[in-house]
Parts: C-alpha cells; structure tokens; sequence
C-alpha cells in the first residue's frame, strides 16, 4: 500500500468509527504502560509512541508525570480525537501527524513505543524505511517497545495484511544493534469479543550503527 492510500485507509478508520469500536481498543493500555513505565529511568525522558492514534496510553503518561510525550500517526483525524479528549492537557504532548515510513525526526527520544503499527510493514522497503527512522530518532541507549500480532496472531488487521512475529525473529530483523531485553506474550480482547495474541519485545539500542 502506498503512502496516500494508507493515509486515507487510516483516516477513514478513525473516522468512521468511535475509539471503542476499533478492535485494537483499550481502556487500560497494559502491558504497554507498565513497559514505558519500567525503561523510562528518569523522570522526563521524551518518549514517542508511534502509530499512537487516540491509543489512551499518552493520557495515563501525562497524568504520571511525563513531559516530553509525543504521538505519531499517519491519520490526523485520530490525533483530532485524541488531543479532544485530552482537553487542556493536550498542549503538553507534541502531536505528528505523519507517515512513519517518510517522518524525518527533528530530535533524539529515549523510548520508542510502537503498538502494532510495524506489522503493518509487509514489504521489505517500508520496513527498511521504518527501521532507518528507529536508528534516527532513538537514542543510543534508549529502548524501543515492539508489539506486533503473535505467530498465532490474526493474519489481518482492519482489512489490511500484516506480518506476524516472535521475539527471535523480530530481534533477527532489528540486527544486533538492538539487544532484546525481554519478551512476552499478551492476549488482546477487542471491543467485539475476539481474542488477539500479540507479542510485546523490549529492545536496548546500545550502539550507534556505523
């Protein structure tokens, strides 16, 4: 799928439907929170979420403390939704509005926290494209939180194909560059009452690729 296309499946997703209707909802955005919570090692490191939409995890970050927050995705109808229901709050969050595969990232960020946006990447350009912004925007010794679809996990998602993983081959991918620290598996109940396994893999970048 190229660029336009994705941008307009997405907007139309988030368009169309409530945040509560989407299959990837979640009240409590476990175990993601807990994941950022226990890598972020001082009390503001700046952390992004990418494909973050209006995922509920920025509200419960803001509320703990966190001040160098920001949110990508490539549909700005969800950042809409979602800087809303922040209210006031909201300004406190850097909001892009963007393509993760064409991004150019203007800083260094500590914790990269992607929740099902990289299984989204099934070719090899779009993830090479994905990993180059990785290495941009993350700090050496920052760590990067990758939830992706299970191997046992839906093969779709909001009509779309995906990739399915496990830590090693995620891990195979990313290269030696990323040590994963930790893995585990997580069964996600949507909104209509099916049952997704993900996986969740927390990588430490401990070198700067030369």
């Amino acid at each position: 799928m190229d660029i336009e296309h994705r941008q307009e499946h997405w907007q139309r997703a988030y368009q169309v439907k409530t945040e509560q209707e989407v299959s990837w909802y979640q009240d409590s955005p476990e175990p993601s929170l807990s994941l950022v919570a226990a890598v972020a090692a001082w009390p503001v490191p700046p952390v992004i979420d990418i494909g973050g939409g209006t995922s509920h995890l920025v509200d419960h970050l803001v509320k703990r403390g966190f001040r160098n927050v920001a949110v990508l995705d490539v549909s700005s109808a969800a950042l809409a939704k979602a800087q809303a229901r922040l209210g006031a709050s909201a300004s406190a969050v850097d909001w892009i509005a963007a393509d993760i595969t064409t991004w150019a990232p203007t800083r260094l960020y500590e914790v990269w926290h992607d929740r099902a946006t990289f299984h989204f990447m099934t070719t090899e350009g779009d993830r090479s494209a994905y990993l180059a912004r990785l290495r941009q925007a993350l700090a050496p010794g920052g760590h990067a939180i990758i939830a992706t679809f299970a191997l046992d996990g839906p093969e779709q998602c909001s009509g779309l194909p995906v990739m399915r993983y496990d830590p090693a081959s995620l891990a195979d991918l990313f290269g030696p560059e990323f040590m994963l620290l930790s893995s585990q598996r997580h069964l996600h109940h949507t909104p209509s009452g099916a049952v997704q396994p993900f996986q969740f893999s927390v990588f430490k970048r401990w070198s700067v690729k030369s």
